[in-house]
């Protein structure tokens, strides 16, 4: 391969055919740190899905799925833009708009590269747009009564649970339920001040029997910390208030709950994609009955 200034043409006699090996060749003369090409590698993988019009997995699911092979000339496809379009959109929804825009630019730089060497010729993401604010959330109707029976009869994780019937019976935002901290829960009382301001400005929220009762045995003694915490310890350099001084484990995201009910509510949803917590939200003030089943969420 000649060596050339940036932005020239450096063309080669072997083109890949697969999306995948075309991400292995960029990635193996592409001037980055081992860390940065690993962040690459999974943001540039993950668009494997959307090339074909698909939906990635989410969560845990996604790092361990196959992802589909792709011709890499599907990217000189004319529809590959509108799929990629609509793939923005979704994740926009579901992840936070630095990561969203990390991922978009690891596939611009490695389109760039191979229209260099002349491996394909269009650029599907010349016409998206690169956000720099949170769009509001996607309009959905609220669940109705027999959606939330459902959703609150199904298997889930305690965790989860928890955090559902906080924000339907709260009628906060999702990001406002997932900054609470267990020394805020007043748990005789069922209510808790949320983060801004002081004590006496700060927003308070209440909830009823059900939710207090999932709340209890979700902090089953814990006075301290972020009470919605990941399944994993925080990363070094986590701010201390988002870290459980107990065992180290880190604050939920907003990213990682949105992906958790979406992919958890496919089931229940006739439309198979999903419902979102926006939609979960509108709910607040209602009146939650106990689940059906009695049963305690694993």
């Amino acid at each position: 391969m000649n060596s050339r200034g940036p932005g020239q043409i450096v063309p080669v006699a072997y083109v890949p055919v697969e999306y995948a090996v075309a991400v292995d060749r960029y990635l193996a003369e592409a001037d980055l740190a081992p860390s940065s090409k690993r962040v690459y590698r999974i943001a540039l993988t993950g668009w494997a899905w959307p090339l074909v019009g698909k939906l990635p997995p989410a969560g845990s699911d996604r790092r361990r799925a196959s992802p589909p092979i792709v011709p890499l000339a599907l990217l000189d496809d004319g529809d590959t833009g509108r799929r990629l379009a609509a793939a923005v959109r979704h994740r926009f929804r579901h992840a936070e708009v630095r990561t969203v825009n990390r991922e978009l630019s690891a596939l611009r730089s490695a389109i760039a590269w191979w229209q260099r060497r002349q491996w394909i010729t269009a650029d599907p993401t010349a016409a998206l747009h690169v956000s720099t604010d949170k769009p509001a959330p996607a309009a959905g109707r609220p669940l109705t009564a027999a959606q939330l029976a459902a959703l609150f009869d199904s298997k889930a994780r305690l965790r989860e649970q928890a955090l559902w019937h906080l924000i339907a019976d709260s009628g906060a935002t999702a990001d406002a339920v997932l900054g609470l901290d267990a020394d805020k829960i007043d748990t005789g009382r069922r209510r808790a001040r949320l983060a801004g301001g002081g004590p006496a400005a700060a927003p308070r929220i209440e909830w009823g029997d059900r939710t207090a009762e999932l709340l209890g045995w979700l902090l089953a003694g814990r006075r301290c910390g972020p009470v919605f915490l990941t399944d994993r310890r925080a990363p070094a350099g986590a701010p201390l208030a988002d870290v459980c001084p107990l065992d180290g484990r880190g604050r939920m995201s907003y990213r990682r709950a949105a992906e958790i009910f979406t992919e958890h509510t496919r089931a229940l949803d006739p439309k198979g994609t999903g419902w979102t917590l926006h939609q979960l939200r509108h709910n607040g003030k209602l009146e939650l009955a106990p689940a059906a089943s009695g049963r305690v969420p694993a």
